[in-house]
């Protein structure tokens, strides 16, 4: 019998365009989990908020996935740190598709997805798996003031690591994160995000570009992504260029406030003439424009997985990263890309210029970086390791639900 899985995921949908200010990785990963399972013979049904009026109710994603466009709140996009308001309207949606046929399992993204699961499925004595993404107790140390999550958020996720049936935790760091919260170390299980092998690679169309050296970001523009920090590092790299994909539109990048940010402090430093902010960038472009990079960097403040490092490595770019949350698990230093401290251009600075200095270094990084890619973290690989784990959370007796995972 085919297990019927609910994924909820209230602000990212597997269908959005990537690149805005809440669309980025857990898109990527809710759409890619979702169509490995569909594959499986898993039948999936992603919940997450209708954002659009003119948006059907179920849309088919891929054989055996549907998205559903759950009515809660305005029917336009809001800032996932405002829809706190609307997951009680989200919950009661869920509970009354749920009443009549309910899922075997509910899988929920991030914390407001979680507590809008937990209260419709737990009536129904249904399971419920949690991915976090984020954890709003390291948003907050990295963030302070400026951490705009809704006040309840901590203690909402302290209730969430001791009520679910399980965690899936994206890297090892997430899971001492949890411990500390409160959870119980046997319902926690460690499942990295993945990389579509066949999308990135060394083979395909490289992006046209200059003979100046090129370093490549690709992120949303917020500040905690650490694009300032990559900015900084440019004038102890003369000659070298920087493009930076990701943001609101192209024509009105200038008006995103991150984007004066950083259109700012180039100017300030003397280095805006080798700046290149794209803006979003559609996904077909993204391998091309990895491909073409002497350096792909990643310099986040703090990063609980990180999926561009996984497809610049695989499309056969050297990386560079900030030694932080998921990406000291995919990122081997020395081996398949370089560590540097988070917040610290000079750091930076002296990483890139090491490697952009040596051919060698950079070929042997790329070679480790795709094996590394295609032997441990495929989309097949991590969808087997959630489908094996839920089968026994499902199979199992509530009380020894806790055991399942182990």
């Amino acid at each position: 019998m085919s297990l019927r899985v609910a994924m909820v995921s209230e602000h990212a949908s597997p269908l959005a365009t990537l690149g805005g200010i809440d669309a980025g990785g857990q898109n990527v990963h809710v759409a890619a989990l979702a169509r490995e399972l569909g594959r499986r013979g898993v039948e999936v049904v992603v919940h997450t908020r209708r954002d659009d009026p003119s948006l059907p109710r179920r849309v088919p994603l891929a054989p055996g996935v549907l998205v559903d466009h759950v009515v809660a709140g305005p029917a336009r996009v809001v800032s996932k740190d405002e829809l706190l308001p609307y997951m009680d309207d989200f919950a009661d949606d869920l509970a009354r598709l749920w009443r009549d046929e309910p899922p075997d399992l509910v899988h929920a993204h991030f914390w407001m997805s979680g507590r809008a699961a937990l209260a419709a499925a737990s009536p129904l004595r249904v399971p419920v798996v949690q991915t976090f993404h984020a954890l709003g107790v390291v948003k907050k140390r990295h963030q302070g003031a400026k951490d705009t999550s809704p006040r309840p958020r901590l203690r909402e996720e302290e209730r969430l690591v001791r009520t679910v049936d399980h965690i899936i935790a994206t890297c090892s760091d997430e899971v001492f994160e949890l411990v500390r919260l409160g959870a119980d170390r046997k319902r926690v299980s460690v499942v990295p995000c993945g990389v579509d092998t066949e999308a990135f690679s060394p083979d395909g169309p490289i992006e046209r570009r200059s003979e100046r050296p090129r370093a490549v970001v690709l992120t949303r523009l917020v500040e905690r992504k650490g694009v300032g920090d990559v900015v900084a590092a440019l004038p102890a790299l003369p000659g070298v260029e920087l493009v930076v994909a990701g943001g609101g539109e192209s024509a009105t990048i200038a008006e995103d406030p991150e984007g004066r940010r950083l259109t700012a402090l180039a100017q300030e430093l003397g280095v805006s003439d080798r700046v290149d902010l794209r803006g979003r960038i559609e996904r077909a472009a993204v391998a091309p424009l990895l491909r073409s990079a002497d350096v792909v960097v990643c310099a986040p403040w703090y990063e609980p997985f990180g999926i561009v490092p996984l497809e610049a490595m695989a499309c056969g770019s050297p990386v560079v990263v900030t030694a932080v949350g998921g990406l000291v698990d995919t990122v081997v230093d020395g081996v398949t890309g370089l560590h540097v401290p988070p917040r610290d251009p000079r750091a930076l600075a002296r990483a890139l210029e090491r490697l952009l200095g040596d051919a060698d270094l950079r070929g042997r990084l790329s070679r480790a970086g795709v094996e590394r890619a295609r032997t441990r973290y495929t989309w097949d690989r991590v969808a087997s390791s959630t489908l094996a784990g839920y089968r026994k959370l499902v199979a199992a007796p509530v009380e020894e639900r806790e055991r399942a995972w182990r």
